[in-house]
């Protein structure tokens, strides 16, 4: 067991990581943390208009300073960004802080969950496909780099994904006591 103050969620867009997220913390009895949603209260602008004002750079700086911010908190599900692997302090810093779980989907169920959404500026142009398979080769092996567990959500709805990562959980994820630094395991 990695013992961990806190839940990583990495992965690709589309893969379940917010869903996922939010109903874990429910099942653990934790707080909900979706880093995209944090920066976006921090700056008071979207992560569209921070891509199209600061650039995927300007935004990766925010990333880093809300990551670090957040994971100074004990006790909670952080669903990141896909990116935020891309920075080595990120990943250590998520490596140290968090028990991370990679959840991953394939390129085809990414699209079909992302259908429909417009709101993700790396998914702006035309070949959508095209950008999370090319994504997919820089990230993947940084998701694989970190991860303290690799969990498959290409066939689960969020319900189900909950139940089954649920029960890993509670046999590889230990979590300090807050009232005496003990670890203890996950608990549902």
């Amino acid at each position: 067991m990695n013992p961990a103050p806190n839940l990583v969620l990495v992965g690709p867009m589309g893969a379940g990581k917010s869903s996922v997220g939010r109903r874990l913390a429910s099942r653990f009895g934790l707080a909900f943390v979706d880093l995209d949603h944090e920066i976006e209260e921090r700056t008071g602008a979207s992560v569209t208009m921070i891509f199209d004002c600061e650039g995927e750079d300007g935004f990766r700086e925010r990333e880093r300073a809300a990551l670090a911010a957040v994971l100074e908190r004990a006790g909670l599900v952080l669903a990141t960004g896909g990116g935020a692997v891309l920075d080595a302090g990120n990943r250590a810093l998520m490596r140290e802080r968090g028990f991370v779980v990679h959840l991953h989907a394939g390129v085809e169920r990414q699209l079909e969950r992302l259908a429909r959404d417009r709101s993700r500026p790396l998914l702006a142009g035309d070949d959508r496909e095209d950008v999370l398979r090319r994504l997919a080769g820089i990230r993947e092996p940084l998701y694989r780099e970190i991860a303290d567990l690799r969990f498959d959500t290409e066939t689960l709805e969020a319900t189900a994904a909950v139940s089954k990562l649920g029960r890993l959980l509670q046999q590889r994820w230990q979590r300090p006591d807050a009232r005496d630094g003990r670890s203890r395991a996950g608990s549902a």
